[in-house]
């Protein structure tokens, strides 16, 4: 968006200067609401009903994290740009395009049962009340008071970005929109279930272990929900969750990963060329809708501005006109917009049957899904609102968007997925990798019997790989080893990376004297990613160097690095530690931290590995750890609860003066675990505090 000076004086007079909205409090009874805080500060929401839960995890979340909850609420909203310029309006115009507050306005009312909008609308009063009793912590006076057609439009803004949406607009505006691809950058999650017949203790085991940044919007939050409506779950959600995302209740849990099915598609049109609002189909001229959306923009931190933008919808959906060409988007995640809804009644569920109701109502529009419970059930799927397509139509690329044969207007049914019950190997998991590989060989799935216009991914990644390395096939394991192998940070010993990076391996330190220490510290690494390895550290930096190098020349991840390459990489190593470790090899540790104020901790993992971990250059050639190993559940199914164990990243605060800002820092890396529990008596017993919304802690 460019700007010129002299618009500053033309708009002047539309500057907003107008006052901001009161509202009054909601008039929430809260002495119905009790938030217990453990000893590490994670919050135990308890109410007399689900509404009053749902209104507790507002405020309790609120005073751990408002700022990046008001972030989330104002990109639902559209007003970003107006808190951080250009680049929040940039999100804002995303909004406009999908037109999610208009979606949400005109569907809210059949989409959501009476007892969900009463969720949503507790969770918006916790909200508003919070902000009325913390004023200075507000971004942006204008975002307050938001509504639970502004939350449903924010869900259904991060399922669309989820769903390939914002890809596909980078792709539309950067003109490379040749074809638009699903396959996943290297990074990861993992989930684990394993059936009582292969445990030692006749327990079900079951692994939650999302991939997530470590911080930011989709960042994990644990909480324990609990009312007397029997809502009683605990696990992650991130900022502006109603509900738990994947966790654990007295009976059942679930863990998610990302999938790759073909959930979007993107149309060009034929553009009349005497008339550039038509586009043809099936021998018809039709018009494109058209429509002035105005853009508030800080500018300078000092004042807002409005910025006029087009945007335009066809047949098919939102459109862009490019010099490239015109060009539509349609995805299932801007046609249902129940994904919260049915959350809530996953979270709720008691057994398998209720679960399997709440994942068929197909409203959630991606994730895999695997599934552990009290009754020896255990269950995998990969979900996702999969448009029925036309089969003479190729949808893998751009399609000719002129014909409706090509408008899908139906999506797969929940039993058309792939799914798995109770497999004889006993186990089901998911990396990220094909769902036609989701237990023992014997048991995976035939991709020839699902539709291929589903496109799934079919190829395996250095996890799936490894995690077949080190699970048996028969006999039965122990808890403990449940947890090595959920901790396993090796990769497999035949690479299963996009690239090729066989060269890398067995140089001749003969032939290349200058980076003998480089080629013997590789020859010799075990491919683990400890914090002591000289091998991990040496790997990571060429990692990311030709992570660097594609981006940059846009090269594809599916190639094949040369010797001449590899070698290039390791000089380029070598410089970089004598530059600023001041000797040719340092640990993974001393090259990767943990970062949080003014702790920096010596990090492990790699990206791939089991414990994935994805870094960043930070500072004094250092690297920071980003996106990778977070929020971690490890749950037994026997008698009674469910048996739980978890850690977070950091800790349960995102406020530096909060004593729970980083007190799980160094669980986390020792690789250790917190018990938890379901047990309302049990949490309130041994709370550090117990208090209402708004009282005195």
């Amino acid at each position: 968006m460019k700007i010129i000076r002299t618009a500053l004086f033309l708009l002047f007079p539309l500057l907003i200067f107008s006052c901001d909205p009161a509202y009054d409090h909601s008039g929430w009874d809260t002495s119905k609401v009790q938030i217990a805080r453990d000893e590490f500060g994670v919050p135990h929401i308890f109410g007399h009903t689900d509404p009053d839960v749902a209104y507790g995890l507002a405020w309790a979340h609120a005073e751990d994290d408002f700022e990046t909850i008001q972030k989330t609420l104002l990109a639902g909203k559209r007003m970003l740009g107006r808190k951080y310029g250009q680049d929040g309006a940039a999100v804002d115009f995303f909004g406009h395009l999908l037109q999610t507050i208009e979606i949400a306005e005109a569907k809210y009312g059949s989409a959501y049962s009476e007892e969900f909008k009463a969720i949503l609308e507790a969770y918006a009063a916790g909200m508003n009340d919070f902000a009325l009793a913390h004023p200075e912590e507000v971004l942006l006076k204008k975002g307050f008071p938001v509504n639970t057609k502004e939350i449903s439009a924010a869900y259904m803004l991060s399922l669309a970005q989820m769903s390939g949406a914002d890809r596909a607009v980078q792709q539309i505006v950067s003109g490379k929109v040749e074809t638009v691809p699903f396959d996943a950058d290297p990074k990861g999650s993992n989930a684990i279930a394993i059936h009582p017949s292969r445990t030692d203790s006749g327990e079900a085991f079951l692994a939650i272990n999302s991939h997530q940044p470590l911080d930011g919007p989709v960042a994990w939050y644990e909480a324990h929900l609990h009312s007397e409506e029997g809502w009683n779950i605990l696990g992650g959600l991130f900022p502006g969750g109603a509900m738990i995302f994947h966790g654990v209740n007295e009976n059942l849990g679930w863990a998610h990963t990302v999938n790759f099915p073909d959930l979007l598609d993107l149309y060009q049109l034929d553009i009349n060329p005497e008339n550039e609002d038509q586009y043809l189909v099936d021998g018809e001229w039709l018009e494109l809708e058209k429509e002035t959306v105005w853009l508030r923009v800080k500018l300078w931190n000092l004042i807002t501005i409005p910025f006029p933008k087009k945007i335009w919808k066809s047949i098919y959906g939102p459109t862009l006109v490019t010099e490239q060409g015109t060009f539509s988007i349609r995805l299932g995640a801007l046609e249902r917009i129940g994904a919260p809804e049915q959350w809530w009644r996953m979270n709720k569920s008691r057994n398998f049957k209720e679960f399997s109701e709440a994942m068929s109502r197909m409203e959630l529009t991606s994730f895999n899904t695997v599934y552990a419970d009290k009754y020896d059930t255990i269950f995998y799927v990969s979900n996702g609102l999969i448009p029925v397509r036309e089969p003479s139509i190729d949808f893998t690329g751009t399609v000719a968007g002129n014909t409706k044969k090509a408008l899908w207007t139906g999506y797969h049914d929940f039993e058309d997925l792939p799914q798995q019950f109770n497999p004889a190997s006993g186990f089901l998991f998911n990396t990220n990798h094909s769902p036609f590989r989701a237990s023992g060989l014997a048991d995976n799935l035939n991709p020839d019997n699902y539709p291929k216009s589903m496109n799934y991914l079919l190829r395996d990644n250095n996890r799936s790989t490894r995690f077949r390395e080190i699970m048996p096939d028969t006999g039965t394991i122990s808890y403990e080893r449940f947890k090595e192998i959920k901790y396993d940070g090796q990769l497999p010993e035949k690479l299963a990376f996009r690239t090729n990076m066989e060269s890398l391996f067995g140089l001749n330190p003969g032939k290349y004297p200058e980076i003998t220490k480089q080629i013997e510290a590789i020859n010799n690494w075990d491919k683990r990613s400890g914090t002591e390895s000289e091998g991990a550290a040496v790997f990571a930096f060429v990692y990311y160097y030709w992570w660097d190098k594609f981006a940059e020349n846009g090269r594809s991840w599916e190639t094949t690095l040369t010797e001449e390459e590899s070698v290039e990489s390791l000089l380029a190593a070598k410089t970089h530690f004598k530059t600023h470790f001041g000797k040719e090899l340092v640990t993974l540790g001393d090259y990767q931290k943990l970062v949080r104020g003014d702790k920096a901790l010596p990090l492990q993992g790699i990206d791939d590995v089991i414990t994935a971990m994805r870094s960043l250059p930070w500072e004094n050639g250092m690297r920071k750890g980003t996106q990778g190993e977070s929020y971690i559940m490890m749950v037994r199914f026997g008698e009674g609860l469910p048996k739980i164990e978890t850690i977070n990243v950091f800790g349960a605060s995102n406020d530096p003066d909060s004593p729970h800002f980083d007190d799980q820092m160094e669980l986390f890396l020792d690789q250790k675990l917190k018990p938890m529990t379901l047990d309302k008596a049990e949490v309130l017993k041994a709370a550090k505090e117990i208090y209402n919304p708004g009282g005195k802690k």
